[in-house]
């Protein structure tokens, strides 16, 4: 049994020069993806994105959503051509890298809001979290810029030195460049869902950036893609239903939280 294990060690030993090029990368790769999954989780809590949990709320807005996708794939069998599926896929694509900046652009007029019909008392509060969701976004912002930074930089490296100064200039900055990448991909998602942290500054600003969002989504769609496919009156409801839907919801939510858990908005 021993010597069996010894040749199969023997034979391991033996394959990694042939199989360098996947197992270099994964040996190498693992540290960097955990240091920058723990950074992201850090600065960016995977369930801190609301002050107030409640199972009504979460269900409600899960049926909603079922709901919405059920009525979506329903018109688009119903009415829609080739065409359509593509406009689909890349309005999809377009709400993924439009997202965060969305959220970057939309969340400071909101809390702008908020922080206007707040007492004095709760200002005060609120001015505390909403330097430590600064400092979040600052990070998310500089990471997300970083990679095209480096490409500039190896490209003043190549006006100056030449070409072989930037392939190893490249090359020193392989490492951080994947650290940055890795940190983007497991900071999105929960960057997005508690907007950059600010969903701490109130316990309504959730459900308030959502109602602002889909709107904004709904008009990007619309000029991106044009009306959903079939009737007048289904592109009128389909393009004007799921937002509508989502801000009832964001009210009914609303509402909750300021008969149940006494948040105001201008508490």
């Amino acid at each position: 049994m021993v010597a069996g294990r010894s040749s199969g060690c023997a034979w391991s030993l033996l394959l990694i020069p042939c199989t360098w090029a996947v197992f270099l990368p994964v040996v190498l790769g693992y540290p960097v993806a955990r240091s920058a999954r723990r950074s992201a989780r850090r600065i960016f809590p995977s369930r801190g994105h609301r002050r107030v949990e409640d199972a009504d709320i979460m269900r409600v807005q899960r049926t909603r959503a079922w709901l919405a996708t059920l009525m979506s794939v329903v018109i688009l069998v119903a009415y829609g051509k080739p065409e359509d599926m593509a406009k689909v896929e890349q309005q999809f694509m377009i709400r993924l890298l439009v997202t965060p900046w969305l959220l970057l652009l939309s969340t400071p007029v909101v809390v702008a809001v908020l922080f206007r019909w707040a007492s004095p008392a709760a200002k005060r509060s609120m001015r505390v979290r909403l330097r430590a969701a600064g400092e979040s976004a600052a990070w998310y912002i500089a990471a997300f810029t970083a990679v095209p930074l480096v490409s500039v930089v190896a490209y003043g490296v190549e006006q100056i030195a030449g070409p072989d100064a930037a392939g190893w200039t490249m090359i020193v900055l392989m490492v951080p460049m994947l650290w940055v990448l890795l940190f983007v991909v497991f900071a999105t998602g929960p960057a997005v869902r508690s907007a950059f942290n600010t969903a701490t500054v109130h316990a309504a600003l959730p459900a308030l950036l959502t109602g602002v969002l889909v709107w904004e989504f709904a008009v990007i769609g619309l000029l991106v893609g044009g009306l959903p496919p079939g009737p007048p009156l289904i592109k009128v409801c389909s393009l004007l239903g799921g937002p509508a839907s989502v801000t009832a919801v964001v009210w009914w939510e609303i509402d909750r939280l300021r008969t149940r858990y006494g948040v105001a908005l201008r508490g």
